[in-house]
């Protein structure tokens, strides 16, 4: 098998980075790291949502190249079918592409308001209507999901693209202390305790470039 290489821009700031990197861990897909650092004119934009695109992630592998998070986990269920990041049925990968593109498409009044900083800590952060609003729906989201396919993961008992796609949502919650009800409390904490995602936030923490848009102060 060709040597995969995945390149990702900031681990303390870069939600699509670490979507593209959880993809790619939960396909089992060995790959190399590339970082692409914060100062490159065009991964700041990324992350400061000024781009019209998002390159980064991306994965390159038997001389295919894929950016954009949806782009790299069809790709990735594609090569390696049995990693399960798409459920079994039907009727469950089509309710599990809708959640992924809504994911992937929607929510920018959450991602502007409350950016993703792994290092950050805001207790008391008010969260403005519209942002509310995302928040609202997101949680609507799992509700639905947990409730039809049992937990604890959205689509039942193993975990997907869909867990993927929301995790860097779980780490804003927790950057920004949003409450949440037990039920969604419940999936954050197994989201959180994901040894991949801890493995990340070990990592972004020692990170030293700081980027001072979004080290936000209150």
């Amino acid at each position: 098998m060709a040597q995969a290489t995945l390149s990702i821009s900031s681990k303390n700031y870069s939600s699509w980075s670490l979507r593209g990197w959880l993809l790619t861990r939960f396909s089992g897909l060995a790959f190399r790291e590339v970082v692409v650092s914060p100062d490159n004119a065009d991964a700041r934009r990324e992350l400061l949502l000024l781009a019209p695109s998002i390159l980064v992630p991306c994965l390159q592998h038997g001389g295919i190249k894929v950016w954009d998070t949806l782009a790299i986990a069809e790709y990735l269920n594609e090569i390696r079918p049995k990693s399960g990041l798409l459920p079994a049925t039907r009727a469950a990968r089509a309710h599990c592409r809708a959640v992924c593109g809504e994911m992937h498409s929607g929510f920018a009044s959450l991602r502007s308001a409350l950016p993703m900083n792994l290092k950050g800590d805001f207790p008391g952060f008010k969260v403005w209507s519209k942002a509310r609003e995302d928040i609202e729906r997101i949680t609507t989201i799992w509700h639905e999901c947990l409730d039809q396919y049992g937990g604890p993961w959205l689509f039942g008992k193993k975990r997907c693209m869909a867990d993927a796609m929301y995790a860097p949502v779980v780490t804003r919650f927790r950057s920004y202390h949003v409450p949440l009800d037990a039920q969604c409390e419940a999936y954050a904490k197994l989201i959180m305790a994901m040894p991949e995602l801890q493995e990340w936030i070990a990592a972004a923490r020692f990170e030293s470039d700081g980027i001072e848009e979004l080290d936000m102060e209150f």
